[in-house]
């Protein structure tokens, strides 16, 4: 078992807890809907293995997550934030203003975006180029920018199929947005010229503005709303982590990327170019406060639980090969530095 040496406001929620009527004695987890199901694995083993209850963890995207570990110190906010991208300076801010001024970042392992449609359509390899001239709201036609006029995806690109664009691409809130925006329709702004098009007219946000004429629809709720949208629209493609996909061939086909298939391999050898690390944040104050927490984030980050033969990898996950440093760093407590 680990100790750590209480901080000030650690000491503050301990004085919360011991005047309170009913201390909670359950940890409490929000944030991202990918992190969502590996958090769920380990909660269920933390639960059955150690005499501690199980954790309760909800989804609601990643940047919920962080906000609510931002509320501040004690019983009434959480303790770990789930995330599939890193947090933001302005997180910190946040956070900071409420007295959660120690943040300790766990990076668990990678997973990939991946582009897939029905199982029994069309075979679609793209590019970001692809994926940018299809949803942006504004392309480069004979070296000007003009309203995106591609209505199919064979307009984009003569090598893909003669089917209608149709894109189920995550929402806003989601981590997945994030990566999506930058390493696929940021990457393609490039890839096609529009982005010096677009600093040329003095326009920064430009690249990742998105046509609103029905072709890019935004979902707010996990991959499964996503799915039941495909099912429902045989045509369109959707955006999911690779572990959903994995867990779903039978219903789903994937696309390759810049000629890449999306696998662990790929993706754990950098060569699938649209992966992330994925993440969680802990509340550093409430070490040593909220039983089991401790316990339960070097349980996370174990061999057994996060190593490449343990239960996250057969579920999806990419095994961080620089996972020793994370238990390392999770045993000492060791709060973030500034965002370089």
């Amino acid at each position: 078992m680990s100790f750590v040496k209480l901080t000030a406001s650690a000491m503050a929620i301990a004085a919360v807890s011991a005047t309170a009527a009913m201390a909670r004695d359950n940890i409490q987890i929000a944030g991202s809907s990918t992190v969502l199901p590996y958090a769920t694995i380990v909660a269920e083993a933390f639960g059955e293995n150690f005499d501690f209850p199980t954790p309760v963890v909800e989804g609601g995207g990643s940047g919920a997550g962080r906000k609510k570990l931002c509320e501040g110190v004690g019983e009434n906010t959480i303790d770990i934030a789930n995330s599939s991208s890193r947090i933001k300076q302005s997180d910190i801010d946040l956070c900071a203003s409420n007295g959660v001024n120690e943040i300790i970042e766990v990076r668990i392992g990678y997973d990939g975006i991946v582009f897939a449609s029905d199982i029994n359509g069309a075979e679609f390899g793209f590019t970001p180029a692809d994926w940018y001239n299809a949803l942006a709201a504004k392309v480069v036609v004979d070296g000007k920018l003009v309203d995106n006029p591609n209505k199919s995806w064979n307009e984009v690109n003569a090598a893909l199929p003669d089917q209608a664009i149709l894109a189920f691409i995550p929402g806003t809130k989601h981590g997945t947005r994030e990566v999506f925006d930058e390493k696929v329709i940021a990457a393609g702004c490039e890839e096609t010229g529009a982005a010096a098009a677009f600093k040329a007219a003095g326009d920064d946000k430009g690249c990742t503005m998105l046509r609103t004429d029905g072709m890019s629809v935004d979902i707010d709720g996990d991959y499964t709303e996503t799915l039941a949208r495909l099912e429902a629209n045989k045509n369109a493609i959707g955006v999911f982590g690779l572990s959903f996909y994995e867990n779903n061939t039978d219903k789903l086909r994937v696309a390759t990327m810049s000629d890449v298939v999306p696998s662990t391999e790929s993706i754990s050898s950098g060569e699938y170019p649209v992966s992330r690390p994925l993440y969680f944040y802990i509340k550093k104050a409430h070490l040593g406060v909220i039983p089991g927490l401790q316990e339960y984030v070097d349980f996370f980050v174990s061999d057994d639980m996060a190593g490449p033969d343990g239960p996250l990898a057969a579920y999806g996950l990419v095994s961080d090969p620089e996972l020793a440093k994370t238990q390392e760093m999770v045993a000492a407590g060791t709060p973030m530095g500034p965002l370089k």
